[in-house]
C-alpha cells in the first residue's frame, strides 16, 4: 500500500508549516487566548506553532489517542483552530462547537460524536451543571478552558493539571482522511455535525481559490486582514490557511463582535481587508455612523455564510477613502464550502436603485456547478424559474457524524440537495431566493428584508416571516424601538401585502453562533407557532 499523501494545508500541519517560511504573518487577538491566559495578544508564527505543540501534548496526557474524537465547546476564540491542529496532530479527530444557547443541543451533539475527550468552556460547564445536565458521559473525561466560573463538576481536569507532560507523537492523517468536523449554523433545529478532509475544506477549490494571485483581491504582505467570525467554522480553515500562505503584516482575529471590542480593535490595527459574517456587519453599521474613519483603508470586505443586504454594502463600501473598493460575496454552505460568488462596488449598491436582488446573484464559485431543479420531479428548470439549487463540487463533505442516513439523502449521485432556492438569471448567474423551509411563493423574503432595511433607515434588522395560506409577517428590530406608521406606508408601498409588523428588540432576536436568525425560533418566539410555509425536507 502506497504511503498517504501529506497535505501542507492539513490543520496539523499548517502552523509548523507556516513557522518555516520566510515570509510571515503575526496574529494580534482582542484578548488573550483561554488556552494560554498568560500569553498575551500578539503571535508570531514560531509562537503559533509552539502553542499548537503545547496543546498537543496536553490533550495527549489526558489521554487522546490516534484514532479519537474529541470535542471541543468553548466560548468563541482563535484557539479554537489551534486545539484542532493539536487533536489532529495525534491523529484524533477534532469535533469543534461554536457557542450554543441550548446547553440540550449541546449535550446531543456530543452524544453524537462519541468522543474519548471533551474540552469544554468553563461557562458552559456552569451553565450545564447549574440546568442538571451532563455534557458527556461518565467515560468521557473532561478538561476545562477559560477563567473561573464556578466550581468545576467532580473530576474535570484543567489545563494546568495535563501540562509538562511527555510528548505526544506526532501522526496527522492523509490529505483524504476525516481532518475536522465543524457543524451546520441550526438555523432550523440541532445541527448537523460535517466531516471534513484537508482537501474538502481547504486543499481544493473554491477554498484553493484565495491562495491564487489574484489582483485587487487576493491578500499582499502590506495589507492588515481583520475578521470577526465564527472561529469553530469550517470556514476558518480556509481563511487560516490562505493568511498563513499570504502572510499579510498583521492578522486581527476578533472573537468578541461587540461594538465596544471592535471600534477598540479597528481603531488600534485599520484593516485593509475585513471579513465578518453579514449581520455583524449589518450590526456595526451604527459604528460606521459614529467613527466612519475606522474603515477608511478597507479595499476589500468579505462576507459568506448567507446573503448581505444592499444598505449595508453601501454603509461599508461608502465608507472607504479607497477610490475602488470592493464587496466579496459568497454564498456557502458547511458541507460543501463555497456555491455562488460575487463582487459588489458602489455603483452595483447605489442609492435610487430599486432592485431588490442587487446583492443575492452570483455566479458558481470556481470548479463548482451549480443546476436549479424542480423540487419535485428534480428536473432541470428553465431560466426564470425558481428551482432548488443542486450543488456538484469536489469540497463536498464525507458525511454527517452519525448521522449518514441523513447525509445519503440529500445526494443525488454527485449532486449535493443545498436545500436552497434560487432562479437562473443568464450568463450562468444564480438569484438566490431563501431556504426552501422558509419559501415564500411568487416573492422572496431575502429581497423584501433587503427592500425594507432600504426604506427604514432605523431599522437595524428585519425579517420577514412566511405563513402557508396567510400573510408574510415583518418582524423589526427598531434602532429606537419605535415605528412611526407613515413611515411603515412609505416602506411598503408597492410591495406585496404584508402583515402588520411586529416589533422585536435586537437582542431578543434568537440567533446562531453564525449571527443568522433562528427562523423557526422567531416565528415561535412571535407567533406562536412553528408551521413553516415549506416543507423543510432539505434542512
Amino acid at each position: 500500500m502506497g504511503q498517504r499523501r501529506q497535505s501542507p494545508y492539513h490543520i496539523g500541519h499548517l502552523f509548523h508549516w507556516h513557522a518555516e517560511r520566510r515570509r510571515q504573518a503575526v496574529v494580534h487577538l482582542d484578548r488573550p487566548l483561554d488556552v494560554a491566559p498568560g500569553g498575551g495578544t500578539v503571535y508570531d508564527a514560531a509562537a503559533l506553532a509552539g502553542t499548537v505543540d503545547e496543546l498537543t501534548d496536553c490533550l495527549y496526557e489526558a489521554g487522546l489517542r490516534a484514532g479519537d474524537r474529541v470535542v471541543v465547546a468553548k466560548d468563541n476564540h482563535y484557539d479554537m483552530p489551534l486545539l484542532a491542529a493539536g487533536a489532529a496532530r495525534i491523529g484524533a479527530l477534532p469535533v469543534m462547537l461554536a457557542p450554543i444557547a441550548s446547553v440540550e443541543t449541546v449535550r446531543k451533539l456530543i452524544e453524537r460524536a462519541q468522543p474519548a475527550l471533551l474540552v469544554a468552556g468553563t461557562g458552559l460547564l456552569a451553565r450545564a451543571e447549574a440546568a442538571g445536565i451532563k455534557l458527556a458521559d461518565p467515560g468521557v473525561r473532561t478538561i476545562a478552558v477559560g477563567a473561573p466560573a464556578g466550581e468545576l463538576p467532580s473530576g474535570t481536569l484543567t489545563l494546568d493539571e495535563v501540562r509538562h507532560g511527555a510528548r505526544a507523537p506526532v501522526r496527522v492523517g492523509g490529505a483524504d482522511d476525516p481532518m475536522i468536523s465543524t457543524h451546520t449554523s441550526g438555523t432550523t433545529g440541532v445541527p448537523k455535525l460535517v466531516v471534513h478532509t484537508a482537501n474538502t475544506a481547504i486543499g481544493r477549490f473554491p477554498a484553493r481559490m484565495e491562495r491564487c494571485p489574484i489582483p485587487f483581491l487576493t491578500t499582499r504582505h502590506a495589507d492588515v486582514t481583520a475578521a470577526a467570525v465564527s472561529f469553530a467554522h469550517i470556514r476558518v480553515m480556509a481563511w487560516t490557511a490562505s493568511q498563513l500562505k499570504m502572510a499579510p503584516s498583521k492578522v486581527v482575529a476578533i472573537s468578541d463582535p461587540g461594538l465596544a471590542t471592535v471600534e477598540r480593535m479597528l481603531d488600534e490595527h485599520r484593516p485593509t481587508m475585513l471579513e465578518a459574517l453579514p449581520n455583524m456587519f449589518q450590526h456595526w453599521e451604527a459604528l460606521v455612523a459614529r467613527r466612519p474613519e475606522l474603515f477608511a483603508q478597507v479595499r476589500l470586505y468579505v462576507t459568506t455564510f448567507d446573503a448581505v443586504h444592499a444598505r449595508t454594502v453601501r454603509t461599508f463600501l461608502n465608507a472607504s477613502h479607497r477610490r475602488f473598493p470592493v464587496w466579496g460575496w459568497g454564498l456557502g454552505q458547511s458541507e460543501i464550502t463555497g456555491i455562488i460568488v460575487n463582487l459588489f462596488t458602489r455603483r452595483t449598491v447605489r442609492e435610487g436603485d430599486g432592485r431588490a436582488d442587487r446583492t443575492n446573484i452570483g455566479f458558481p464559485a470556481a470548479f463548482v456547478r451549480v443546476r436549479v431543479v424542480d423540487p419535485e420531479t428534480g428536473r432541470r428548470q428553465p431560466r426564470g424559474k425558481p428551482g432548488l439549487l443542486m450543488v456538484n463540487s469536489r469540497a463536498r463533505c464525507l458525511s454527517y457524524l452519525g448521522e449518514h442516513d441523513r447525509y445519503q439523502a440529500k445526494r443525488t449521485g454527485e449532486w449535493w440537495n443545498s436545500g436552497d432556492l434560487g432562479e437562473r438569471v443568464g450568463f450562468g448567474r444564480i438569484r438566490l431566493l431563501d431556504r426552501e423551509v422558509d419559501t415564500l411563493p411568487g416573492h422572496s423574503c431575502i429581497e423584501l428584508e433587503s427592500v425594507l432595511l432600504d426604506r427604514l433607515p432605523g431599522a437595524s434588522d428585519v425579517t420577514v416571516l412566511a405563513r402557508p395560506d396567510q400573510l408574510p409577517v415583518p418582524v423589526l428590530c427598531m434602532a429606537d424601538g419605535e415605528l412611526d406608521p407613515d413611515d411603515w406606508a412609505r416602506a411598503t408601498a408597492g410591495l406585496p401585502e404584508l402583515a402588520p409588523p411586529r416589533l422585536v428588540a435586537w437582542e431578543d432576536v434568537p440567533r446562531t453562533a453564525t449571527w443568522k436568525v433562528r427562523r423557526l425560533a422567531l416565528r415561535e418566539q412571535v407567533l406562536g407557532t412553528s408551521e413553516v410555509s415549506g416543507t423543510g425536507k432539505w434542512t
